[in-house]
């Protein structure tokens, strides 16, 4: 179809209606506590696609008038551009050369790469911070707010490299959403937001997150903000060899280094 419709124009499948409805069942069931909690209330972002805004509309029969807030189409979650019309030997070419690349810097001709979808990705991050901040989605601080993005796998796993401040070598390694997959992102009990409040470990595995990206998930289930800069030494060392424990120790090692 790829050849002769436009992305944005494509259509699910029965299949896919299928699979929009049972999304929208199991984000129910999250969100509500599987029916036992009662002050809530969600609120959707959805991409401007055609499949995304029909994954909405069957994910929406789950959910009653009263319990949504509200719903806002956002371009800036849209599925990664591939370019225009996509000819299937030229497109397989293509994906080759972006192997060879990197998935994240390699931009399709007369489309984009992962790195301009993290421009606009976070673009819509600040703007959602902002939303939250001021109001804007007019929220009843006596129910929990639950926000509910349809977007589409590059994107998603972009806004999660953003969100969570993952680097191009830890994104290079993410596994793509299955269609109607999702992460939930929870409030922990510290204030941090984090996959390991709902998600196993070997869910995250699975997803190709690293045992240390995981146990920083862990860590974020748990933590309060202020303690987050005494806790990311594993993110340090993927950027520095080596970091002394003190100003004396590195002191020590540079003058032993100039007497050798």
């Amino acid at each position: 179809m790829y050849t002769v419709t436009p992305d944005y124009r494509i259509p699910l499948t029965p299949k896919g209606i299928d699979q929009a409805k049972d999304a929208g069942s199991r984000i129910f069931d999250i969100v509500s506590d599987n029916g036992s909690e009662d002050n809530w209330k969600v609120y959707f972002y959805v991409s401007p696609y055609v499949r995304a805004r029909s994954t909405l509309r069957e994910i929406g029969r789950a959910f009653s008038r009263r319990r949504v807030l509200g719903v806002r189409e956002e371009c800036r979650i849209r599925e990664q551009d591939f370019g225009n019309f996509q000819v299937a030997d030229r497109m397989k070419v293509i994906k080759e050369t972006r192997e060879r690349f990197g998935r994240f810097f390699y931009r399709f001709p007369e489309g984009e790469s992962a790195a301009d979808v993290y421009d606009r990705v976070s673009s819509f991050l600040e703007s959602l911070w902002r939303d939250i901040d001021m109001n804007k989605l007019h929220h009843d601080p006596n129910d929990d707010l639950n926000l509910v993005i349809i977007s589409h796998g590059l994107a998603s796993r972009v806004f999660l490299m953003k969100w969570f401040k993952w680097t191009v070598e830890q994104f290079e390694y993410l596994s793509n959403l299955g269609n109607c997959g999702f992460r939930v992102i929870q409030l922990g009990l510290g204030g941090e937001y984090s996959l390991a409040v709902h998600h196993t470990e070997e869910e995250m595995l699975e997803w190709g997150l690293s045992p240390e990206m995981i146990s920083d998930q862990k860590w974020r289930a748990h933590a309060s903000r202020s303690s987050w800069k005494d806790k990311c030494s594993w993110y340090l060392d993927a950027f520095f060899d080596h970091l002394a424990n003190s100003d004396e120790d590195d002191y020590d090692e540079v003058k032993s280094d100039f007497s050798d």
